[in-house]
C-alpha cells in the first residue's frame, strides 16, 4: 500500500502488497542516477522558492525539477559564469544601470563563491536547476539586495549562451595544445626513423616502397589541417552574445563593446535572436572534432596491423598495452584499440546535437540544454584520445629491418621498371604491360623482379639493360621520386625542416583568434 504522509511525497513501504521492483527496502525508487533519486508520479509537488516562481500558485514537481534540471554536468562552467556575471556587474555600474557600491558587493560576492567552489566547499542544489541560479542564489544569500540587482539587462539564455562560447574558447586552446604534442611526437620519430624504408599500401596490398617518415608525415598533414580548422571554429565563435536578453535584447542602456573588451570577444553579436539560438559553434566544434577522430582512428588502425606479428613493424610501450586473462603470450594494442572506438561515441555527439536542433523555432528552447553533454563528452574524448596518443608515438619502437623485408615484397618495385622504360622511349601504357607479364612470369617462377637474370629480362623488352638492376632497387626506387611531395629522403627532410619552422606559426594563429 502506497501512502502519502504528511503532503510530501514519499513512498511507504509495503505492508499486504508483494514487492514493487521499482522500489528498494525502503520504499524509495530502485535505480541509479536522476532516477534513483526521482519520485513516483503521484502529481504532488515538492519544491519551492524558484527564483523565477512569481508567476507560479505551485511549486514543481521534485521528479521535473529533477528531470530538467543541469547542474550535474554543467556546473563545469562555473569559472566562465562568474567571470561573465563579473564583466556584466562591472558594465552595469559603469552606465549607472545599478550602483557603483552594489557593484562592488558583487564582484566580492562572486569572488568568494569562486573560492568556495575551488574549495570543494559549495553545495550545488538541484531544486536551483542550473549554474546560473546556483551562484546567483547563494550571491543573493550572501550580500543581500545587491546579489538580486545582477541580473538586470541579462536573461539566463545570452548567459548561458556566453559561458559555453568562454568555455569552449578555453578548451579549444586545451585540444590545440595536444594536437601540438601529437605533431611535435610524429616529427621526433620521423626524425629518428628518417632513412627507415617500409611498403607503401593501396587497398592494402604493397604498391610502392616509400619512407617511413614520410609515411608519419602524412599524418602530420591530417592534423595540421586539424588545427587550422580549430583555429576557425574558435574565430566564428569569438563573438558576445550578452545582451541579447531572453530574445528580444534589452531596454537598459548596456554597453555591450564594453563587456566584449573585458572578456577579450572581437566583436558583438548582431541579432539577439540569433544570438541566443544559435550553437553553430559546437557544432562546428564537433563536426572538426569528429575528423579529427577519424584521423586518429585511421592511424589507430595503422598501428594496430604494425604491431601484429604478421606485420611486426613496430612495438609499443608496454605502458600503453595490457595483456589477456588467459592467453600469456599476448601484448594487446588497446589504447590505440580504443580510440577507434571512441571515434564513433564523438560522431554520435555531433549526430545528437544536429538532431536536436533541426527543428528549433527561434529562439530559445528547452531543448537546447541537451546541447552541453554531448558537447562535454567530445571535448573529453578528443583531449584524452590526443593525450594519450601524443605519449604512445613517442615511445613507439619501430622494427627497421622488418619494414624493409616487407617492401621488397609483393613486387613494390614494378612501376619503377616501367619507368625505366619510358625513358627509353617506350609508351607508358605498352610498359605497363611488359612488366606486367614479367610480374607473372616471376609469380609463375617464385622470384623476385631484381632476381631476373638480363636474358630473362631480354626477353620482355630488347630495350632492357644490365643498368635495369642499379633501378629498381629498393633505396632507388624511394630516391627518384623527388617531386614536391615525393618520399625521397631529401624531400621528407626538406618537409621536415619546414614543418619544424612552422610549428609554432599554427598555434600564433589559433591564439590570436581568442
Amino acid at each position: 500500500m502506497i501512502a502519502l504522509l504528511a503532503g510530501k511525497h514519499k513512498v511507504c513501504p509495503y505492508i499486504d502488497h508483494p514487492p514493487n521492483p521499482l522500489l528498494d527496502k525502503e520504499g524509495e525508487p530502485a535505480g541509479r542516477g536522476w532516477f534513483r533519486s526521482a519520485t513516483i508520479f503521484t502529481g504532488v509537488s515538492m519544491s519551492k522558492d524558484k527564483l523565477w516562481g512569481g508567476r507560479f500558485s505551485q511549486p514543481t514537481d521534485a521528479f521535473v525539477e529533477e528531470f530538467t534540471a543541469s547542474i550535474d554536468f554543467d556546473k563545469r562552467m562555473y569559472r566562465q559564469d562568474i567571470r561573465g556575471s563579473i564583466a556584466h556587474a562591472r558594465m552595469l555600474g559603469r552606465q549607472g544601470i545599478i550602483p557603483r557600491a552594489d557593484v562592488d558587493d558583487i564582484i566580492s560576492g562572486l569572488e568568494a563563491i569562486l573560492a568556495q567552489i575551488e574549495a570543494g566547499e559549495f553545495d550545488f542544489s538541484v531544486s536551483l536547476e542550473d549554474i546560473h541560479m546556483n551562484i546567483e542564489a547563494r550571491l543573493s544569500a550572501a550580500i543581500g539586495e545587491a546579489g538580486k540587482r545582477l541580473h538586470t539587462g541579462r536573461s539566463r539564455n545570452d548567459q548561458v549562451a556566453l559561458d559555453i562560447r568562454l568555455y569552449l574558447k578555453e578548451e579549444i586552446g586545451e585540444v590545440v595544445e595536444y594536437l601540438e604534442r601529437l605533431t611535435d611526437a610524429l616529427l621526433f620519430q620521423a626524425e629518428q626513423n628518417l632513412d627507415v624504408i617500409m611498403p607503401g599500401y593501396t587497398h592494402l596490398q604493397v604498391a610502392q616502397p616509400i619512407l617511413f617518415s614520410h609515411h608519419l608525415l602524412a599524418y602530420v598533414e591530417m592534423f595540421r589541417r586539424d588545427l587550422g580548422r580549430m583555429a576557425d571554429c574558435r574565430k566564428r565563435m569569438d563573438v558576445l552574445p550578452l545582451g541579447a536578453g531572453a530574445l528580444a535584447g534589452t531596454t537598459f542602456p548596456i554597453d555591450r563593446e564594453y563587456v566584449a573588451e573585458l572578456l577579450g570577444f572581437a566583436e558583438v553579436t548582431r541579432n539577439s535572436l540569433d544570438s541566443v539560438s544559435d550553437r553553430d559553434f559546437a557544432l562546428e566544434f564537433m563536426a572538426a572534432s569528429s575528423i579529427l577522430m577519424m584521423h586518429l582512428s585511421r592511424f589507430s588502425e595503422e598501428l594496430i596491423l604494425w604491431s601484429t606479428s604478421e606485420f611486426n613493424f613496430i612495438e609499443l610501450s608496454d605502458s600503453f598495452c595490457t595483456g589477456s586473462s588467459i592467453m600469456p603470450q599476448k601484448k594487446n594494442p588497446d589504447v590505440p584499440e580504443l580510440v577507434r572506438g571512441k571515434t564513433g561515441r564523438v560522431y554520435g555527439n555531433l549526430m545528437a546535437l544536429l538532431t536536436v536542433m533541426k527543428a528549433l523555432p527561434l529562439a530559445y528552447n528547452k531543448d537546447m540544454q541537451e546541447d552541453k553533454e554531448p558537447l562535454f563528452d567530445t571535448i573529453d574524448t578528443v583531449k584524452g584520445s590526443l593525450k594519450i596518443f601524443a605519449d604512445m608515438i613517442r615511445e613507439m619502437q619501430v622494427n627497421a629491418p622488418a619494414m624493409l623485408e616487407a617492401a621488397a615484397r609483393g613486387f613494390s618495385n614494378a612501376t619503377d621498371v616501367a619507368d625505366y622504360l619510358v625513358r627509353t622511349g617506350m609508351p607508358f601504357r605498352e610498359a605497363h604491360e611488359v612488366v606486367g607479364k614479367s610480374v607473372r612470369y616471376c609469380v609463375e617462377h617464385g622470384k623476385r623482379l631484381e632476381e631476373l637474370s638480363h636474358a630473362e629480362w631480354q626477353s620482355f623488352s630488347e630495350r632492357i639493360g644490365r643498368d635495369i638492376y642499379d633501378a629498381i632497387t629498393l633505396e632507388a626506387s624511394v630516391g627518384a621520386r623527388k617531386a614536391t611531395g615525393g618520399t625521397a629522403g631529401e624531400r621528407v627532410r626538406a618537409e621536415l625542416e619546414r614543418l619544424r619552422a612552422e610549428a609554432g606559426g599554427q598555434r600564433t594563429e589559433v591564439v590570436r583568434s581568442s
